[in-house]
C-alpha cells in the first residue's frame, strides 16, 4: 500500500513535467530557433539577406520620395497658375527654379 501512496505523487509529478516539455518544444518550434541558429552559423547568408533587405528599402525611399516630390510640384504649379496674389508669386518662383534645375542636370 505504501508503493501506491508514493507513486501517484511521483506520477503526477513526472505528467506535469512531461506537459511542460511539450509545451516548451512547442514553443521553441513556433518561435523558430533552429531557423536562428543556423542564421547565425552562417553568417554570409545573414549578411545577403541584410543586403538584400537594405537595397529593397533604399529603392522604395527613392520610388516614395520621387513620388511625393512630382506630387508637390504638381500641386505648387496648380496653385502658381491660380495667380493668388502672394502665394501665388512664391510658388512660381519656386516653381521655376525646379524646372531650371531639371533643365540643368536632365537624368
Amino acid at each position: 500500500m505504501t508503493a501506491n501512496y508514493r507513486s501517484a505523487p511521483l506520477q503526477a509529478t513526472l505528467e506535469t513535467l512531461a506537459y511542460r516539455i511539450d509545451r516548451l518544444a512547442i514553443d521553441m518550434e513556433k518561435a523558430e530557433l533552429k531557423e536562428y541558429v543556423n542564421l547565425m552559423r552562417r553568417p554570409w547568408g545573414l549578411i545577403w539577406r541584410n543586403f538584400i533587405s537594405g537595397l529593397s528599402r533604399g529603392v522604395g525611399i527613392a520610388l516614395g520620395f520621387t513620388f511625393f516630390a512630382a506630387t508637390i510640384v504638381w500641386l505648387l504649379q496648380i496653385l502658381g497658375a491660380l495667380n493668388l496674389p502672394v502665394v501665388g508669386d512664391y510658388i512660381a518662383d519656386i516653381v521655376r527654379i525646379v524646372q531650371r534645375q531639371l533643365e540643368i542636370n536632365p537624368y
